[in-house]
């Protein structure tokens, strides 16, 4: 019997021949979730170990990945008090960033429902943590410090950034959202990054989830008004934090666009270590 008889592997070459298939980050899973307590250094080894591979990275057209990680010292510099998105604001101290190639997100999402209901079927899925801010989102913007030099935008998850911030913001509405879009881009975001330990800002929208979702997974709010930044940095938060990220709420509140519902700084994971778990409480 052939070792393709039953796999469809016979059409691995037919579907390589057709679609896009260029490295623009044109979609991103973004996902914050919280281990329950007691289950950190569990929670921390199966997604290293086996769900970071099996749940993302060996699926087709996600083309890059990255963790990071909030110890308690870094969840305490998060604000507002009174988030919208984790709630507490401190919840989600694991952060999974990945890119999904630009025009194959269905693709992917039809792979990604099929091997997740696997993976739970055979029972590697760990239940034991809680989805604060899960969603694949659309590429809006990218806004560079340095303008044309530098790694860009789809070598962010590979090159060794030393810190991520994770922004959210909400307009009133569609129409605002493309307004507050524009000024970001054009205003805001250039004027911060300026001097900055930041190389660049990506801007991101949310997306609806299927309705085939695993259930564990809570479907996305503000896919019509809401506006996700990821800001890479060349230097730990910690140190450019006061000087550089608090504030942001009250420049997004001036403008009259809209409002900043979390401003979450990290580190990333050494991979294939237990580092930071011991700092999480």
């Amino acid at each position: 019997m052939s070792e393709d008889a039953g796999t469809g592997s016979e059409r691995y070459a037919e579907l390589a021949g057709a679609g896009p298939y260029g490295v623009r980050p044109g979609h991103a899973l973004i996902t914050l979730v919280e281990p329950h307590p007691g289950h950190e250094y569990a929670y921390n080894r199966w997604y290293e170990d086996d769900h970071y591979y099996a749940g993302a990275t060996a699926m087709p057209w996600i083309f890059a990945g990255r963790r990071w990680v909030a110890p308690k010292d870094l969840q305490e510099l998060r604000y507002p008090e009174t988030s919208a998105v984790a709630r507490p604001v401190g919840a989600g101290c694991y952060l999974s960033t990945y890119w999904v190639t630009e025009g194959r997100y269905d693709d992917h999402m039809k792979w990604t429902v099929a091997i997740n209901r696997r993976l739970n079927r055979d029972g590697r899925v760990y239940q034991d943590r809680t989805h604060v801010f899960t969603a694949f989102q659309d590429h809006e913007a990218t806004v560079y410090r340095d303008g044309a030099a530098g790694p860009r935008d789809f070598h962010a998850l590979d090159h060794p950034y030393a810190g991520l911030v994770l922004q959210v913001v909400d307009a009133e509405g569609p129409r605002q959202r493309e307004e507050l879009l524009e000024w970001l881009r054009s205003r805001h975001l250039p004027k911060l990054l300026a001097g900055s330990p930041a190389a660049m800002v990506m801007v991101f929208r949310p997306t609806p989830l299927p309705g085939d979702r695993m259930t564990y997974v809570k479907q996305v709010e503000g896919v019509d008004t809401r506006l996700t930044l990821l800001w890479f940095l060349q230097e730990d938060p910690r140190s450019c934090w006061a000087s550089r990220f608090t504030g942001l709420d009250a420049a997004v509140e001036e403008s009259g666009l809209g409002r900043v519902e979390l401003v979450a700084p990290f580190v990333p994971t050494v991979p294939g270590t237990d580092r930071y778990v011991d700092q999480l409480r």
